[in-house]
């Protein structure tokens, strides 16, 4: 496999076990033998995929997460990471800038 799939690939398994994680940890009947029993589950099947080398900032943020939520049991924390990262998402979109060039008063 080259360089470019392992990355694709890792990547998407980083995403789905965060959006997991998200998900699951924003529930109204959050129940942490119940988060703990699935993140490490679901942390077997990420353990099979080979780790790549990340450079963009949200690669990095996104593979800590995933490490913080494996290690972590604290609901807090984590929904403050997931916000933080859920941030960090959207400021990749491009938002253009409509009317710019009009005041109005």
């Amino acid at each position: 496999m080259n360089d470019k799939v392992k990355r694709v690939k890792y990547l998407r398994g980083l995403e789905k076990f965060a959006k997991l994680a998200i998900r699951n940890l924003k529930r109204d009947d959050y129940d942490e033998s119940k988060f703990r029993a699935l993140v490490d589950k679901n942390s077997q099947i990420l353990a099979k995929i080979e780790p790549v080398y990340l450079d963009q900032p949200y690669s990095k943020s996104l593979c800590e997460f995933v490490n913080l939520v494996i290690t972590l049991n604290d609901k807090t924390t984590l929904l403050k990471a997931a916000n933080s990262l859920e941030k960090l998402k959207n400021l990749k979109s491009y938002k253009k800038n409509k009317h710019k060039g009009q005041i109005y008063e």
